[in-house]
């Protein structure tokens, strides 16, 4: 397959930074430019409209700063930024659409049973709802996420 772009969304977990050397390696091998993404997550709305903001997230100009800092492994690689707001999943599919991206590559946390309950697989909801191929990485066993802590 011959790409002209890739979208690589970007959370800025060990996860993802595995996911953007594979990104960046397709991207080099096809020629192609990534489209570094990261989406920021509005505040949730109640029934009655009062906001409830959850867990606070770094405000936008750091997340733009930190975004900056996710970088091709190959110079070489073209690249551009983007920070967008929205649902994760529909955001994405909706950029990608829009750019006319050609491969959307993004990492995975692997979770199951009651967390992915809980928070939810943005990684499927993307496979599903992309009319783009979508390749997804999953961390090999033994490799720990930013999420994870030493008492493991």
């Amino acid at each position: 397959m011959k790409a002209k772009t890739i979208l690589f969304p970007t959370d800025f977990s060990h996860t993802g930074d595995a996911a953007l050397k594979l990104a960046t390696m397709l991207a080099r091998d096809s020629g192609a430019k990534l489209l570094i993404v990261h989406v920021e997550e509005p505040p949730l709305a109640y029934g009655g409209g009062e906001l409830y903001y959850g867990i606070p997230e770094p405000a936008t100009e750091d997340l733009k700063n930190m975004l900056v800092d996710v970088k091709p492994s190959d110079p070489q690689v073209p690249y551009e930024h983007r920070l967008i707001t929205g649902d994760p999943a529909s955001a994405m599919v909706k950029l990608a659409e829009e750019e006319g991206v050609d491969m959307i590559v993004l990492g995975t946390h692997g979770r199951t049973g009651i967390f992915r309950m809980l928070m939810g697989s943005v990684a499927e909801a993307v496979v599903r709802r992309a009319k783009c191929p979508v390749l997804t990485f999953k961390q090999p066993a033994g490799h720990h996420d930013r999420e994870h802590t030493d008492e493991e």
